[in-house]
């Protein structure tokens, strides 16, 4: 671990004596480390007995790692969550593929190892998301696979007054083609099988649906460049922009999709709102904001990181080995 990561942390009184210790993630950022100075303390218990400590935490600094307690399986994670946030979300109008573990806990995405996850709100590519997201690391990767963070206020803050007006003047555009052997089925997207189920949702969340023979369907959906975090009340980047368009892939897989795919027919794509192809020099400026506000700090098995999904972006480092991480939306 380099020495960015390495500080002496204080004993601080944090809503029960000196229980955890606090101290920032990585010095110079908002998100924050708290650390059991009790051994075989469980997060749940802390939770229950400091009252509105870990949620003011959370609004306050966005991203809360905690280091320390004791493990938890997916129902100990979900009864974190929902003790802390109220009932836990399922995975609809999914984007990437995730196994349910139990209950409304899932796998964290499940790309190959070797992929970079871009960093993202989650499900910003919606009309509706959720507040908090809790990570859960079963298994920590011997090398690599961390889950960065990026603040998505100072992301915004990085982009030109041109660039974000443009994004929020027109908003972003989603076009997903299901059907062609690519990417999601609708089936697992909108997870039913039924035809009409998908129209139903589709009309009720303002997605253009459009059934193009047999298995085949595009989707396109105008949503938010930007929003207010309703914690901070600060402007955020918050959109998928540069995560869903087609140059996002290595270069040889947006060549050969190019080379067998109509613009319109890409298994996934984003525009500006009206519809016209987003600016690449945006998108590179965009890519860079991220990259120069991403910080990152290796997993230990135990640990449980709570996102502020508005405040914060998140994504995941590729890794050797075995790696296993859970995930619950509330």
């Amino acid at each position: 671990m380099t020495s960015r990561f390495s500080r002496q942390r204080k004993p601080v009184s944090v809503g029960g004596g000196d229980l955890v210790r606090t101290a920032p993630l990585v010095d110079g950022t908002r998100a924050v480390l708290c650390e059991s100075a009790v051994a075989g303390l469980d997060a749940r218990d802390w939770l229950s007995g400091s009252g509105e400590t870990l949620k003011r935490l959370r609004d306050e600094h966005g991203a809360v790692l905690l280091r320390g307690f004791s493990p938890l399986d997916a129902a100990g994670l979900a009864e974190l969550a929902t003790a802390m946030s109220g009932d836990l979300l399922d995975y609809t109008n999914r984007s990437t593929p995730r196994t349910r573990v139990d209950g409304k806990v899932f796998t964290s995405t499940e790309y190959p190892a070797d992929q970079t996850i871009p960093l993202h709100n989650e499900m910003s590519y919606a009309d509706s998301w959720p507040a908090t997201l809790f990570f859960g690391c079963v298994v920590a990767a011997p090398e690599g696979g961390e889950t960065p963070l990026a603040d998505s206020a100072r992301v915004y803050d990085r982009l030109s007054e041109a660039t974000r007006e443009r994004f929020e003047r027109h908003g972003v555009m989603y076009v997903r083609n299901f059907g062609n052997g690519l990417d999601l089925s609708w089936q697992e997207a909108f997870q039913t099988d039924d035809r009409t189920e998908v129209v139903d949702y589709c009309a009720a969340h303002g997605i253009q649906a459009e059934w193009l023979g047999g298995e085949r369907l595009r989707t396109r959906h105008v949503v938010q460049a930007t929003t207010k975090s309703r914690t901070s009340g600060t402007k955020v980047w918050f959109n998928q922009a540069h995560l869903f368009h087609v140059s996002s892939l290595p270069a040889d897989v947006e060549r050969e999709l190019r080379e067998s795919f109509a613009e319109d027919e890409l298994p996934r794509n984003a525009m500006y709102g009206d519809g016209t192809p987003l600016d690449p020099a945006d998108l590179a400026e965009i890519r860079a904001a991220y990259a120069a506000e991403e910080i990152a700090v290796p997993w230990r098995a135990g640990d449980v990181m709570i996102v502020d999904n508005e405040q914060f972006a998140h994504g995941r480092r590729p890794y050797s080995g075995d790696r296993s991480l859970m995930v619950a939306m509330a």
